[in-house]
């Protein structure tokens, strides 16, 4: 329901807002700040998805929660999509999320609803958890193999069988 209404309500307000905006400064000027707008966004959530891709790799460096960092990336990330949609409302939002002390507060709000109960990296570690993995645990998986040399070949690869029966 909140979804219908958001697709619904924002499309309204923008063209509420366009059409207040454009007989106030005129047609051109308003399209100017669009473009202005859309220009200057695309470069702060370039620079801040930068910083926050950072964050995410020393987070997994140091094998500490990553949340935090993926939810601020994916908070810049729906704020350059608002950036580059036209519209005075969307660009409101789309500034308002790449204020950090803004996505903290959000992040705080959302995290109340979402609990990580535990996440892993690399092959074998698990953080958070009580008991530990054992090589008799069963996920052993028997197999053949046979080697094969690369020869050149003229022709299909010979992955694929070409004949048509």
């Amino acid at each position: 329901m909140y979804l219908f209404l958001a697709f619904l309500l924002v499309p309204i307000i923008e063209i509420a807002l366009f059409i207040q905006v454009g007989g106030l400064i005129g047609l051109w000027p308003t399209l100017l700040i669009v473009v202005l707008t859309a220009m200057l966004g695309t470069s702060l959530v370039r620079n801040q998805g930068l910083m926050t891709l950072g964050k995410l790799q020393q987070s997994f460096e140091r094998l500490e929660n990553p949340s935090e960092p993926l939810a601020h990336g994916a908070m810049i990330l729906i704020s350059g999509v608002l950036l580059l949609t036209p519209g005075f409302f969307t660009d409101a939002v789309g500034f308002a999320l790449l204020v950090p002390g803004i996505r903290n507060w959000l992040i705080v709000r959302l995290s109340k609803r979402v609990k990580v109960q535990s996440f892993q990296t690399g092959a074998g570690f698990q953080a958070h958890t009580q008991t530990r993995r054992r090589p008799d645990d069963g996920d052993i998986i028997d197999g053949e193999w046979e080697e094969v040399s690369a020869k050149p070949r003229n022709g299909p690869s010979g992955w694929v069988d070409d004949r048509r029966d």
